[in-house]
Order: structure tokens, then sequence, then C-alpha cells
């Protein structure tokens, strides 16, 4: 939820106690009315009028709290300020990416082609596709993992190749 929305809800639950305190207390006074036989005089009064005003403190304090959330400012500089720095990161690495694509060989095009078609496969599919052999696939496949193009990851005796 929003500052200014929690506000508007503090503000209400404030004058709700408000209101009940004074209802409450206009209660309490007509029993001590009732009750007590010294009068006005009667220290219930005194402890009453010391009972209103702590009530009235604490919702006046609640009522500051929510009126401070309804008018503060939000503050989103710094999410603007993170998004663009994620973005330029992710252009840099876009650039990056299309820069080491121009710069592969027949080989290396052709091995890439096959795992755009797939996305991921293992490593023995992709020999298996391209014709060539482990040692050349598994040569070609580290200079294409320095190019950040792709990532090898271990899964029992095999390698998953996937796309960056």
């Amino acid at each position: 939820m929003k500052n200014r929305n929690v506000g508007f809800l503090i503000v209400g639950i404030a004058i709700v106690m408000a209101i009940i305190v004074i209802l409450f207390n206009g209660v309490i006074k007509q029993n001590i009315g009732l009750t007590c036989s010294h009068g006005p005089t009667c220290e219930m009064y005194s402890d009453l009028k010391v009972q209103t005003w702590i009530s009235l403190i604490i919702v006046g304090i609640v009522l500051l709290i929510g009126l401070f959330l309804i008018f503060a400012k939000e503050s989103e500089k710094i999410i603007v300020k993170t998004r663009k720095i994620k973005d330029e990161v992710a252009e840099s690495k876009k650039e990056e990416k299309e820069e080491n694509l121009k710069l592969l060989n027949a080989e290396e095009k052709q091995l890439y082609n096959i795992l755009i078609k797939e996305e991921s496969m293992f490593q023995a599919d992709l020999v298996d596709k391209s014709g060539f052999g482990k040692v050349k696939v598994s040569r070609i496949l580290d200079s294409l993992e320095a190019k950040n193009l792709l990532e090898r990851k271990r899964r029992g005796m095999n390698n998953i190749i996937i796309l960056k």
C-alpha cells in the first residue's frame, strides 16, 4: 500500500478512537456523578480529566502520524536510478554479444545456429547433430563460452549447453 493510503487509514482510525474516547468519558462522567457523594469536588473528576487528556494526546499523536504519511513525498528517485543502471548494463551486454557474434568463424556459427534452434541440449546430442568429433565440439564450445555466448552445466557424466 502507498504511504498516502496508509495515512488516510491511520487518520480514520484516529477519528474513530477520538469518538470512542469522548463517548466513553461521557459515560464515565455520568457514572461518577451518580456514585460520588462529594459532588463536584470528588477526586474521581480530576482523575477522569487526566485520563481524558492522556487519551486525547495519544489520539493526537496517531492523527499526526497519519497526516505526516498523507503529505510526505514518496522516494522514487532511487528506484529510477537503479533501473537506469540495470538497463545500461543489459544494453552493454547485448552490444558485447552482438560483437562476439560477428567474430564467429564458420564452425562456431554452425554450432551456435544449432543451439539457437534448440535453446539447450546435451553436448553429446550436439556432437551428433553437428557431425564434428567430440574434441572439436568441446574446443568450439570452449571458444563460445569464452565469448559469453553460452554456458555449460555439468549433469552427471554429460554437459548441458545453454545459450545466454
